[in-house]
């Protein structure tokens, strides 16, 4: 590959530890930071004309300043314009060739470009050269499946450097021979629905393929180092458990995969909580009555929240064996253990501070413990 090399720049430090500097002070000052517009050591400060001395020889009046031609030509030399329109010409399991519009000199000859980039989810950011050509392949550090982002800057012949292009991300294929090269296209809106006490659901919008989408693969990132592979699901949802606090981040993303591998460039990233919302409800359960075989009990939701409930869904589970007969002033339903309450329409909102109560009548052969836990629309609740 005539023309290029490659370095890695440096690795990331994690907080209060120290990290090996893959590449000397030198190249990460001149890689990754923007030369300044005019280069301090050979700029030449404009001159001012003499101010004339005042009648009768007397001094200048003190205080006045001297005042500066208007059309003053500025003397500093030039820096290039940024390189525009970065694309991916070609992306293969081992390369990936780019191509861009030549940046425009300033007062100098471009000699070439620094190119950096890194691999997604990763602490690793590496570097590259060219020439002054407008197309280059890179093939250090690129491998199948991988998410990759390129930027990079012109240089001219007095060491002054453009702005950075904009950033191109590709994801590289699985194999270069079919019977498919293509990966899906990147799922979308990845959001954090309903949380529970221990629970947290994600959500987003299918991807598409030229053979068709096998599954999604939900990844855990610590936000730093460390990017884990946590699940596969066939559908456009997971439910992971809350994590544990940790001095670092818990962000979630999610990459769609065809049938032989390929995966897309991944969604936007979410961060789940390690702890639950604080809750904006509170069920009270009291048994009315008791006998064998039977029971009769009543429960009220309240709203402890500041904003109305439109609508409500209670659901909790009987720890013994009971089993729902009849109902009033809700719509009731029962799956195995777990209970299923519905609002009806003349109950459907419940405003800051208050509260329906519903009756359950039923039957029960070995326990008619009472429930301990309930969750409104999703979201757990107090009990007492």
């Amino acid at each position: 590959m005539t023309g290029v090399s490659w370095s890695s720049l440096f690795c990331r430090t994690r907080s209060a530890l120290l990290a090996a500097v893959l590449l000397s002070t030198a190249v990460l000052g001149t890689a990754l930071t923007a030369a300044p517009a005019v280069d301090a050591a050979t700029a030449t400060p404009a001159a001012y004309p003499r101010v004339a001395p005042a009648p009768g020889g007397a001094a200048a009046p003190t205080g006045t300043a001297p005042l500066t031609p208007a059309s003053t030509p500025s003397t500093a030399p030039v820096p290039p314009s940024a390189p525009t329109n970065l694309t991916a010409s070609e992306v293969r399991t081992g390369s990936v060739t780019l191509t861009w519009t030549a940046a425009t000199s300033g007062c100098c000859a471009i000699t070439g470009y620094d190119i950096t980039y890194y691999q997604e989810f990763g602490d690793v950011i590496l570097s590259a050269t060219a020439g002054a050509v407008t197309s280059t392949t890179i093939t250090a550090h690129v491998g199948p499946g991988m998410q990759l982002s390129f930027r990079l800057i012109a240089r001219d012949s007095l060491g002054q450097r453009s702005n950075w292009s904009d950033i191109l991300t590709v994801v590289t294929p699985v194999t270069d021979t079919g019977p498919d090269t293509t990966p899906p296209s990147a799922p979308q809106s990845l959001t954090v629905g309903a949380v529970t006490a221990s629970t947290a659901t994600l959500s987003w919008s299918p991807s598409t393929d030229n053979v068709g989408v096998f599954g999604y693969n939900v990844y855990r990132f610590d936000g730093w180092f460390t990017s884990r592979l946590i699940a596969t699901v066939p559908g456009t949802t997971y439910t992971t458990s809350l994590p544990t606090s940790t001095p670092l981040r818990d962000l979630y993303y999610v990459r769609a995969r065809d049938a032989v591998g390929n995966v897309s460039i991944a969604s936007n990233t979410v961060e789940v909580p390690t702890t639950p919302p604080p809750s904006t409800c509170r069920v009270t359960y009291r048994n009315q009555s008791e006998w064998p075989g039977g029971f009769v009990a009543t429960a009220t939701v309240h709203n402890v929240g500041t904003a109305p409930v439109d609508g409500w869904t209670v659901t909790f589970s009987f720890p013994g064996d009971q089993q729902v007969t009849s109902g009033w002033n809700a719509t009731l339903g029962q799956t195995g253990a777990t209970v299923t309450v519905r609002n009806v329409d003349w109950n459907r909102v419940l405003a800051p501070d208050g509260s329906a109560t519903f009756g359950i009548q039923g039957r029960w052969g070995v326990s008619d413990a009472p429930p301990t836990g309930f969750s409104l629309n999703g979201v757990p609740c107090t009990v007492g």
